[in-house]
């Protein structure tokens, strides 16, 4: 943790991207990913892992990381949703100004769109909103970018069969399981963000959101936002993340 917040934060995702595992501290925290993925690996069986970690600087790290082969899913949501989202407290998450989630979804935007540059041809983009609406065919998309063309895909139409799971932090509504409907609009900020927050996130986020047509009408296919993604693997191990939304 002392290595993460000294080295491996979003703002050393440049410094990671151009110099790689030259700093000690990102060095031996690529080790210590290397082992973990590979003890992962190990007592599951598995050959290809996906990480729900949402750092672009640890995406940034996988591809000096020993032993895999990764890819990046580069996941982007509406900043006045998430701004909405952030207003709500749920449990231990504590609430958010707008003008500072707005910040951190612009630090995390930029960040992620250099992490996946570097690796286009393994890098996955999505929008939360085209996911949403489609996710099945997602799903699959993801399944044939990273050569599991033949796994069940857990979505059937708009209900997803959820495992367990052991995730440390995140947000509260991760520890559900069993059968889980994926709601078709997720749309309550429209209706619910004050018009002033409103006006601040596209203020402070504008250019991004243009580029990634947020000031367009919704895309009728998904397929449309599937772009590049990243995995995290090789032989021996496959890892995937990087995300933004909450």
């Amino acid at each position: 943790m002392k290595r993460q917040t000294r080295a491996v934060r979003t703002r050393h995702t440049w410094n990671i991207l151009r110099q790689g595992t030259r700093s000690e501290d990102v060095r031996e925290y690529a080790a210590t990913l290397s082992r973990a993925y590979r003890a992962i690996a190990k007592a599951t069986g598995s050959h290809t892992l996906v990480d729900s970690g949402k750092l672009p600087s640890e995406a940034a790290l996988l591809p000096h990381v020993e032993g895999i082969t990764p890819y990046s899913l580069y996941l982007v949501r509406d900043p006045r949703a998430a701004a909405h989202s952030w207003t709500k407290t749920k449990q231990y998450v504590v609430p958010m100004s707008t003008f500072r989630s707005t910040a951190y979804w612009v630090g995390f935007n930029l960040a992620s769109e250099a992490v996946i540059r570097n690796a286009p041809e393994r890098s996955f983009f999505l929008r939360y909103e085209d996911f949403i609406a489609d996710p099945a065919t997602v799903v699959e998309g993801l399944l044939e970018l990273v050569g599991e063309e033949g796994a069940a895909n857990p979505v059937q139409g708009r209900t997803v069969n959820l495992g367990k799971n052991h995730t440390v932090t995140g947000n509260p509504d991760r520890f559900r399981s069993g059968p889980t409907l994926l709601r078709p609009e997720d749309d309550a900020w429209r209706k619910e963000l004050p018009s002033r927050a409103r006006k601040l996130t596209q203020a402070l986020s504008w250019p991004l959101m243009a580029r990634y047509g947020y000031f367009q009408p919704p895309r009728t296919q998904a397929r449309e936002a599937v772009g590049p993604v990243a995995a995290n693997q090789d032989t021996r191990e496959d890892v995937r993340g990087t995300g933004t939304g909450r």
